[in-house]
């Protein structure tokens, strides 16, 4: 397990190394664990989050999957962002494969009306 979240890390490393938010234009960082996933919108020059969103704010009623909660999770900060007056956004996958749940976020949050 350790080789595996060492694997992750360095992905991470390399991302963030090339990708970074504006006021303008934020960075929607993406965490994801066993059970939950996060959102943010971060200005990386400020140093400030902007907007956040995770699965406890979306009701988990009538047995959805998780891939179906990442995506009103993307939905939801597309919505907090739009509030805010942010259309487009520089997506950080956290060192995660562009795969599942994290698609289903991007997903959601283009749906909600982000640009990437």
């Amino acid at each position: 397990m350790l080789e595996k979240q060492r694997k992750r890390l360095r992905r991470r490393k390399k991302i963030r190394a090339k990708v970074s938010g504006t006021g303008q234009r934020p960075r929607l960082c993406v965490f994801r664990s066993s059970k939950h996933i996060y959102t943010q919108l971060i200005d990386d020059e400020k140093g400030k989050v902007v907007a956040s969103a995770n699965d406890k704010e979306v009701k988990k009623a009538g047995g959805k999957k998780k891939t179906e909660i990442a995506k009103e999770i993307g939905k939801l900060i597309a919505k907090k962002a739009l509030e805010k007056k942010i259309g487009k956004v520089v997506f950080d996958r956290g060192g995660y494969l562009y795969h599942g749940r994290i698609k289903a976020v991007a997903e959601g949050a283009r749906e909600g009306g982000l640009t990437f």
